[in-house]
């Protein structure tokens, strides 16, 4: 059964932000007043945001997005600004509180502006056009109008959500606002926090417009939201006499000719996340190096699948596949991996082999498969996962019977009656080669620690992003390398500051 998402954390989609309207207007017995409330609560953000701007430029579109953006239009007016109203001239308000809302636009004075080929010169542009309805390429004269947008030389601020993304899913069918902030209304959209709806969002803020738990009565969400803070959710401190075996041990498998360094990353990343050992069973020319940078480690030269027997008897979690390769040497390790039935982790080449052949995999099992990766295991291409990365997540927990970890940006955590959890953590500079074996044994860390498979999968992205965001800041994204992340891995996996106890 789901667990609930933490009300604090809670996504939710279209259908439900439409219930939820319809609960506020029932009990106001009037939904003009919610749109009064959305419009004044996104000209106070954009006074907080943009406090000189004198010269605004309203982009309204036909429905109720289009009726906020008359609200907003009407108090700037009211305060002296320069307001502009544009529209395109099929996009007369349509709704009858769009109509109400350009119709008090109009009693002080407000005019509308059919759009041409370009924007009036300004100070910040308000995205009106579309709201969390629109999930269709637009057509061409609103591309038009979509490009002049994006192509003004002022910031523009998007109202609920960036018209042409779709709310729900995160992609763009077509042309999209690059906002430089976007104003949420009741509650947060899951489609904006993943996926291609990061780029367009910008910085995030939320207008509640007042209402309260009991109109969230039987909404339920479709995702939650995790952020670094939620880490203490899962790591408690240990008790004063923990030893090495209550720690979790740790089997990594891979490292095939020329991908030595990826076995590495994902031995160290697993110590790193609190594993009390870990063994490497990797090919003969790196056990050296890997001492070498890891005596911690125990590695093991693995010259066939009966090598890895009695490591997998003593393994507690299993993390299958950095730099294991595909060839003669990686096939039977793969197939004795699972085989073996123990808690396991996916990723790289194993997801490879998984796609040619496919095998049915432990019950518990995570896999951890970048977009790419997820178009083969689904007989997909890329631009269909990124386009809607909630529904690719769960083709991918119908089809393997496993825990998902979609990574990219916005990484998704699904599993079959759960929640899915949403990363809201980690940044472009996490996009190099070697990153996604340090998250390989980070979760298989966290699952020999005894956390279940989704806990461990959310945990350990969310710890991994964290920690990524850390390092990004220490010194930059660009350049940033998985290595950098190991002492921030230890920083996040103790939350808890530690405060050694006086003698006694």
């Amino acid at each position: 059964m789901a667990h609930a998402a933490h009300p604090s954390h809670a996504l939710f989609d279209a259908a439900a932000l439409r219930r939820l309207e319809a609960h506020a207007t029932q009990r106001l017995g009037d939904g003009f007043e919610l749109m009064r409330r959305a419009g004044q609560a996104a000209w106070r953000d954009l006074l907080m945001r943009w406090p000189q701007a004198m010269r605004i430029v309203v982009v309204c579109g036909p429905c109720n997005n289009g009726g906020d953006g008359y609200v907003l239009a009407r108090h700037a007016r009211e305060s002296g600004r320069d307001v502009r109203v544009v529209r395109l001239p099929e996009h007369a308000p349509r709704s009858e509180l769009a109509r109400r809302a350009a119709d008090e636009y109009a009693q002080c004075g407000g005019a509308n502006e059919m759009f041409d080929h370009a924007l009036p010169p300004c100070d910040v542009v308000i995205d009106a056009l579309f709201g969390i309805g629109f999930a269709r390429a637009p057509d061409a004269a609103t591309r038009a109008l979509i490009a002049a947008m994006n192509a003004s030389r002022a910031p523009v601020f998007a109202l609920d959500v960036p018209s042409g993304i779709d709310a729900d899913r995160g992609g763009a069918p077509g042309e999209a606002v690059i906002a430089a902030r976007t104003i949420e209304f009741i509650a947060p959209k899951a489609g904006l926090r993943t996926g291609v709806a990061l780029d367009h969002a910008g910085t995030l803020a939320l207008a509640s417009l007042d209402l309260g738990p009991a109109d969230f009565d039987g909404v339920a969400a479709i995702a939650e939201r995790l952020a670094a803070a939620d880490l203490p959710r899962w790591l408690a401190p240990r008790p004063r006499d923990s030893h090495k075996g209550r720690n979790g041990r740790v089997l990594c498998i891979g490292g095939d000719h020329g991908s030595g360094g990826a076995i590495m990353l994902c031995a160290e990343a697993a110590l790193r996340s609190g594993a009390g050992l870990v063994e490497a069973a990797t090919r003969e020319r790196h056990v050296a190096p890997l001492l070498a940078r890891l005596p911690e480690a125990m590695a093991h030269d693995v010259g066939d699948a009966d090598a890895l027997h009695a490591a997998l008897d003593r393994a507690d979690a299993v993390a299958l596949g950095p730099g294991l390769g595909q060839g003669p040497w990686s096939l039977p390790l793969y197939e004795r991996a699972i085989a073996s039935g123990k808690p396991l982790l996916l990723d790289a080449d194993a997801l490879n082999l998984l796609a040619t052949r496919p095998f049915a995999l432990p019950a518990d099992a995570v896999i951890t498969p970048h977009p790419g990766e997820a178009a083969r295991l689904l007989d997909a291409n890329t631009a269909d996962i990124q386009r809607d990365r909630f529904a690719a997540a769960r083709a991918l927990c119908d089809r393997y019977a496993c825990v998902v970890v979609l990574k990219g940006a916005g990484t998704i955590v699904a599993a079959a009656h759960e929640t899915p959890r949403v990363i809201g953590a980690g940044n472009p500079g996490m996009a190099v080669g070697g990153m996604g074996d340090v998250l390989s044994g980070v979760i298989a860390a966290l699952r020999a620690q005894g956390l279940n498979a989704f806990d461990a999968a959310a945990c350990g992205a969310l710890l991994h992003s964290a920690a990524g965001d850390a390092a990004a800041h220490d010194g930059g994204e660009r350049g940033l390398l998985p290595s950098d992340l190991m002492p921030w891995l230890r920083h996040f996996a103790n939350p808890e500051p530690y405060v050694p106890e006086p003698m006694r």
